[in-house]
């Protein structure tokens, strides 16, 4: 099964977001968010376009421009961003039908429907209960206990 990476990445970027506009008072243009992501500002700009709709992050034009988280960290929940990028495929609705009528996919498929079915209702609660604040107050424990660490040691991009 994939893995659909699209939640993790968009995590990503808007914790970088926050902890840039907090350091340069500036917001992240989708060029400097490209490079995070490993994509090209056009993806980004799609991407990004969907969570202003739901009111997660908001652009500025021109220079100087560039997208800013639109709420506190504390008021973004991972549920929110997931829900804003359409609610990637975490968990397959139903398994794939690899042979039809045979009877024992269809009792396999049968458990395994509802097994996912459980798990992305255990998931979907858990994502509500998680903020972006979680998340960046466990990124500032990690580089606590790391001190030599640089915000962006060994990463793909710049922030």
């Amino acid at each position: 099964m994939k893995r659909d990476s699209r939640l993790s990445n968009i995590l990503h970027a808007l914790l970088h977001m926050a902890e840039h506009e907090t350091r340069t008072g500036a917001p992240m243009t989708s060029d400097q968010l490209a490079v995070c992501l490993a994509t090209n500002p056009v993806v980004v700009r799609r991407t990004m376009a969907g969570l202003r709709e739901q009111g997660l992050v908001a652009s500025e034009k021109g220079h100087g421009g560039g997208w800013r988280l639109a709420r506190p960290l504390d008021q973004v929940t991972l549920g929110q961003v997931n829900t804003a990028l359409g609610e990637p495929g975490l968990f397959p609705e139903t398994p794939p039908v690899e042979a039809d009528g045979c009877l024992v996919e269809a009792a396999v498929n049968d458990a395994l429907g509802e097994t996912y079915a459980a798990a992305r209702a255990l998931l979907v609660a858990r994502l509500n209960d998680i903020t972006l604040a979680d998340l960046a107050a466990d990124f500032s424990r990690r580089l606590a206990a790391h001190p030599k660490r640089d915000l962006f040691h060994a990463h793909r991009h710049e922030g």
